[in-house]
């Protein structure tokens, strides 16, 4: 009897007056500003830049019924995405480039190693733009899609050189468990570019990225042939470099939360994915806008739309 009273004076403790549980929800819907964090003038501003910037928010993410929810995080696929390789190689068409996993500040001064311990013959070398030019080809590094990542190119007159890329890779593999730490402050600058974000048209949702449909369609198509593999959750189906397009297998949030009410009184007794197209399109030169359309025939709402944009565009992050 002692024991069964430490208990439940113990479990009082835990309770709240709005239940046994504390819902975080009110604590994220309460929450204040602090006083913002304020660096000296006499700082060294090149030393400085945002470590975690966050994006402008676009469009109300406010549910029409006024209550807020708490975002659930991303679940990772079946942990997969901790699988990354330092390097890696995207191809689409007769273009290819490597992705390699550290920022373009990092990334310069291994391809300044690799220009001349190859003995290239650098002719010009530019750590703001991150190029090296060179008498046998035009060595690269630029801001990658995902936050961290950097693309490494070798070309010779507008076109890959697949001998050096080849080089580039096995340089960039045998370097990658120690690879190094120096990075040039000019070369920082080439980290800042502005991330995707999304945007509200009307009724539906679109996400802008800042990169050219080719590069963005070869990323993404590499991160959907990873994380789109949960057979009657997320598939993908078809791919179509020419058309930018993917057609996905996709189970739905509307269809995820149907209450089991729901699912007695209606024609699908059981939770069912439905077919969805991810569309690429280019709106300028550097800029490509992501859209999700509906290829069945069952509802998509602009929620499902969003959560599904929301799910993707974590894959490019």
């Amino acid at each position: 009897m002692p024991l069964v009273a430490v208990v439940a004076l113990a479990a009082t403790g835990c309770a709240r007056p709005d239940g046994y549980y504390h819902d975080r929800n009110v604590d994220y819907a309460d929450a204040s500003d602090s006083t913002p964090l304020v660096l000296p003038d006499t700082r060294n501003a090149q030393r400085y830049r945002n470590a975690m910037p966050v994006p402008e928010a676009a469009g109300e993410f406010t549910p029409a019924d006024g209550r807020f929810s708490a975002p659930s995080p991303q679940p990772l696929a079946a942990g997969r995405a901790l699988e990354r390789s330092y390097v890696e190689r995207r191809d689409i068409g007769s273009d290819s480039w490597l992705v390699v996993a550290e920022d373009p500040g990092s990334v310069w001064p291994q391809l300044e190693n690799f220009a001349r311990t190859r003995n290239l013959g650098v002719v010009a070398s530019d750590s703001s733009r991150g190029v090296i030019e060179t008498r046998q080809a035009r060595l690269s590094v630029s801001q990658g899609l995902r936050a961290g990542d950097s693309e490494v190119r070798c070309e010779q007159g507008g076109a890959a050189v697949a001998q050096c890329l080849g080089a580039l890779e096995q340089y960039f593999e045998s370097r990658s468990a120690s690879a190094s730490s120096a990075t040039s402050l000019a070369a920082q600058r080439m980290a800042g570019e502005e991330r995707l974000r999304f945007e509200q048209q009307g009724d539906s949702w679109q996400v802008v990225v800042p990169l050219d449909i080719d590069r963005t369609w070869a990323e993404l198509s590499y991160q959907l042939e990873r994380d789109f593999t949960v057979e009657e959750r997320r598939e993908l189906l078809e791919s179509d470099p020419a058309a930018h397009d993917f057609l996905i297998s996709y189970m739905t949030l509307s269809e995820r939360n149907r209450n089991p009410l729901q699912v007695v009184f209606s024609a699908d007794v059981r939770q069912m994915s439905q077919q969805v197209r991810l569309v690429l399109e280019s709106s300028g030169a550097q800029e490509t806008v992501l859209r999700a359309e509906n290829a069945s025939e069952r509802a998509f709402t602009a929620e499902d739309q969003r959560e599904l944009l929301e799910r993707v565009s974590g894959l490019l992050r």
